[in-house]
């Protein structure tokens, strides 16, 4: 019997797959647990119309994240931080601090959770990090840590 998923299931398939299973696995496990259900002519268009949109909606975000990565090409982001004597820091800066500073300086809202760091930064001068606009799509940029104008 052939049914299209309506949510993911292991071992079986993705959510709007639509796979061959047998007639009893279909009827007793997968249609009263509303995870399937069966492949009509009306409803394989449907699923491959709200597939198309969905394929239409992720390659716009691509544009716009590759437009957002080529704007923040060779930019540097500047952080404050308290700093001793010999330009070590009183603690490290975090990636919410760098995010932060991203937003204010340059505009661009990025998740904390998106830029990664090689290892904490912890003194001053400048580091390279790594910011994900998109799936596949990383960019590199500067941050250029100065001390704190007491």
């Amino acid at each position: 019997m052939k049914v299209i998923l309506l949510n993911d299931v292991p071992g079986t398939g993705k959510k709007n797959q639509i796979i061959n299973v047998s007639d009893g696995y279909a009827r007793n496990y997968l249609l009263p647990r509303k995870w399937a259900m069966e492949a009509t002519a009306g409803a394989v268009k449907e699923v491959e119309r709200r597939n198309e949109a969905e394929r239409q909606k992720e390659e716009e975000q691509r544009r716009e994240a590759q437009v957002i990565a080529d704007s923040l090409k060779g930019k540097t982001i500047t952080v404050s931080a308290k700093a001793g004597d010999k330009g070590r820091l009183y603690g490290s800066v975090t990636v919410q601090e760098i995010a932060g500073a991203l937003e204010k300086q340059h505009g661009i809202a990025v998740d904390k959770r998106k830029i990664e760091l090689k290892e904490p930064i912890r003194s001053l001068g400048e580091t390279q990090v790594s910011v994900w606009l998109f799936s596949g799509l990383k960019i590199e940029m500067t941050v250029d840590i100065v001390p704190l104008e007491q």
